[in-house]
């Protein structure tokens, strides 16, 4: 079949259409023969060596996708013919892959294979931090940077759903036009103004979602709440800030994280149980949806690459397999 290698360590450029073989579900797996896969900040961070795939794993990158199941392993409840979107832990960059049928979920009503291929990596991680791990309910203020990328297009909506009052950070005018559309009661441009002056306007964050690191990290904690939660789920500015810890004793902070590759393929599946009850009657009722941006075909995944690394998109990008 065909697939997408990282011919070694660096940039767009190493990915390359390579032929590999057909891979086969054990045990409570399925293989799915894509047709969309999705485009994420780890695929890019794997692509560059800093994200090795978990032991066992597909070496080719990609952990989204969607498609049909032709194939089942022992123990599945999934039958060849099925239209699903699943959660992958390598592999998405192929013409068929193999997961775990737990990471699986029903492609949403009326959703095309491309929109439902953008849903997993983006909808398992915001709900797993914002609502499992950062517990928002409704009524709390809820600041989430980057909130024109996936991750943030789906925060905004998500939150927003569920009753929080939705502030995000963007690097444009027309990124921060694009929240506001999406629920959003404030979209601030970075480069025009302060968040954390925002935020203490508003009596502080009850809880912030931030893949930024670097100096953000000291001032997400000034712009939080007492009680206030700051959930990392990444770094593209670097993981090590000098910061106060003081400031977290006093006002009761809670400063945590996660990724999600990395953990267990039971705790995954617990994941995929929360979106199945909270999140896919939404999908299904058309109330939250994913922001599309680009499809690119399958042998032009590094033009993928180096658009997303631009932070030009606004939402999702795709590979038609």
């Amino acid at each position: 079949m065909r697939g997408i290698e990282i011919s070694q360590p660096g940039g767009p450029e190493v990915l390359v259409p390579v032929e590999v073989s057909v891979p086969e579900p054990g045990a409570g797996e399925v293989r799915i023969r894509l047709a969309y896969a999705g485009v994420n900040r780890p695929d890019a961070l794997q692509r560059a060596g800093a994200y090795d795939p978990p032991p066992g794993a597909s070496p080719l990158p990609g952990l989204e996708g969607a498609g049909v199941v032709d194939a089942v392993g022992p123990g599945v409840s999934l039958a060849v013919g099925d239209k699903v979107c699943a959660l992958l832990p390598g592999g998405g960059y192929a013409e068929q892959v193999v997961t775990p049928a737990a990471h699986c979920l029903p492609i949403p009503q009326g959703f095309s294979m491309a929109q439902a291929a953008a849903l997993p990596e983006t909808f398992f991680t915001v709900y797993s931090n914002v609502f499992m791990r950062g517990g928002l309910k409704a009524g709390e203020k809820f600041l989430v940077h980057g909130g024109s990328s996936g991750i943030g297009t789906t925060a905004i909506q998500l939150a927003n759903a569920f009753g929080a009052r939705v502030f995000t950070t963007a690097g444009s005018d027309e990124k921060c036009k694009a929240c506001k559309g999406l629920g959003a009661e404030v979209a601030l441009n970075y480069r025009d103004a302060d968040f954390v002056e925002m935020m203490k306007a508003e009596g502080g964050a009850d809880l912030i979602l931030d893949m930024v690191g670097g100096d953000y990290l000291p001032r997400n904690v000034r712009a939080l709440a007492m009680d206030g939660r700051l959930v990392q789920i990444a770094f593209l500015q670097g993981p090590k800030v000098e910061l106060n810890f003081a400031q977290i004793m006093v006002r009761r902070l809670t400063v945590t994280g996660s990724t999600l590759r990395p953990q267990s393929d039971l705790a995954k599946a617990r994941i995929a149980d929360e979106l199945r009850r909270h999140v896919w009657p939404l999908l299904d009722a058309g109330t939250v949806a994913p922001v599309m941006d680009s499809e690119f075909k399958l042998e032009d995944a590094a033009k993928a690459h180096a658009h997303m690394e631009s932070s030009a998109h606004i939402g999702k990008i795709v590979l038609k397999i």
